[in-house]
C-alpha cells in the first residue's frame, strides 16, 4: 500500500526483506459471495483498506440465459473443431492416410443439431435441461 492505495497484491506472504525495504505490506482476507453454479458469476471486487486484516470483497451477478446458451454453443464447436482437426492431422500425415471425411459429416450434423436445440431453449430451467 503506497499513500493509501493498494498497489500491489500477493497470493502469499513477500519475503522479509521486500517488506522491510518497500513497507505498506498487510494481511488481507479474500471474502466470496456464495454463487449459485449455471446461474450467477463472480465478477469484481473492491478492497477495504480500513479493515484488518484488510478485506478484499467479491461481488457477483445473474447469468443471462443467452450467456449460457452462447457458452454451450461454443462447447459445441469446440467438439466438431476437435474432430476437423483430428481428421485433418490424419490427411495431412505422411503415411497417405486419407481423413475421414464421413466423420466430419457426422460430427458436424451432431454439431448443427446441438446448436439447434441449444437456439430453442428460453429459460434457465430448459438450458438446465441440456
Amino acid at each position: 500500500m503506497h499513500g493509501g492505495k493498494v498497489t500491489d497484491v500477493w497470493d502469499y506472504e513477500p519475503p522479509a526483506e521486500k517488506k522491510a525495504t518497500e513497507g505498506g505490506w498487510r494481511e488481507a482476507v479474500e471474502i466470496f459471495p456464495d454463487v449459485t453454479e449455471n446461474r450467477e458469476i463472480m465478477t469484481t471486487h473492491v478492497i477495504d483498506i480500513d479493515k484488518s486484516p484488510a478485506e478484499i470483497v467479491w461481488s457477483k451477478r445473474e447469468l443471462t440465459v443467452d450467456e449460457r446458451k452462447s457458452g454451450l454453443i461454443g462447447q459445441a464447436k469446440a467438439e466438431f473443431q476437435a474432430v476437423v482437426d483430428a481428421q485433418l492431422q490424419v490427411e495431412m500425415a505422411d503415411d497417405d492416410a486419407s481423413g475421414d471425411l464421413d466423420a466430419v459429416s457426422a460430427a458436424k450434423a451432431v454439431k448443427d443439431a446441438r446448436i439447434a436445440t441449444i437456439n430453442a431453449a428460453t429459460t434457465h430451467e430448459e438450458v438446465d435441461a441440456l
